[in-house]
């Protein structure tokens, strides 16, 4: 069945990659001037005018993920203020809202997380993805998906060999998106479990190797690796 659907964020990483998706879907990218998560008029203004059945919220504030420790303001008005308005919109005009969340969220240590583990963020940007993830909580008409993706090709020159993750390129992460439109609840996506650099190196054999030191201040974790076994009775994942 084809849905409208309003993606806010429209102009980062994903969203602009979502723009070149063939779909059978009605997609609509609304600027900061026509949507401002930060003033809940200005969304409800914009879901009155094109009445959408899903909205894909990706608006917030990500990278550099450093940022976080220095503007924890930013965080809380783009990433928790900004999707609770969202959320109060969305159940307003009982639209449905899916949110993009983070793997890490989860404590990345001993990794192969499922959606039911507990949780305990790896840095600040996590724990303002998990602010935003409890005001959608509250919005039955939801879905959460905590995912682990990054642009293709990969796009360092260096790539940690003894840090695991579930990376899935973008690309992947589009095509699944649409298949799980009607989907409640959460869900983790993501790609199969490895090092990063074993995943790099498929695409990139020139990338070299890195290792993450537990003495120096740790970036990232060194396991935030996913379980994906719930995603993969929905849709097809290859190995």
């Amino acid at each position: 069945m084809k849905k409208k659907i309003v993606v806010t964020g429209g102009t980062g990483r994903f969203g602009n990659h979502l723009k070149g998706v063939n779909t059978k879907h009605k997609l609509f990218f609304p600027t900061k001037k026509h949507l401002n998560i930060l003033k809940i008029n200005s969304i409800l203004k914009y879901l009155e005018k094109k009445k959408p059945d899903v909205v894909i919220h990706l608006a917030g504030f990500s990278r550099p993920m450093d940022l976080h420790e220095k503007n924890i303001g930013k965080s809380i008005n783009l990433n928790i203020i900004g999707t609770a308005n969202v959320t109060l919109a969305c159940s307003q005009k009982n639209i449905k809202l899916i949110y993009f969340s983070t793997n890490y969220v989860y404590p990345g240590e001993k990794g192969n997380y499922n959606e039911h583990d507990s949780l305990k963020p790896f840095n600040k940007y996590a724990w303002s993805k998990l602010g935003g993830e409890c005001s959608v909580m509250l919005y039955k008409n939801s879905l959460i998906l905590r995912v682990c993706m990054t642009e293709k090709p990969f796009i360092h020159k260096k790539a940690f060999a003894n840090v695991k993750t579930s990376f899935m390129y973008q690309d992947e992460v589009a095509k699944i998106l649409f298949k799980i439109l009607n989907k409640k609840g959460i869900i983790n996506v993501g790609g199969k479990a490895q090092h990063i650099y074993n995943f790099a190196r498929k695409e990139n054999k020139d990338v070299k190797k890195i290792y993450q030191n537990k003495k120096l201040k740790i970036k990232i974790p060194f396991d935030s690796t996913i379980d994906i076994k719930k995603l993969k009775k929905i849709v097809k994942i290859k190995s």
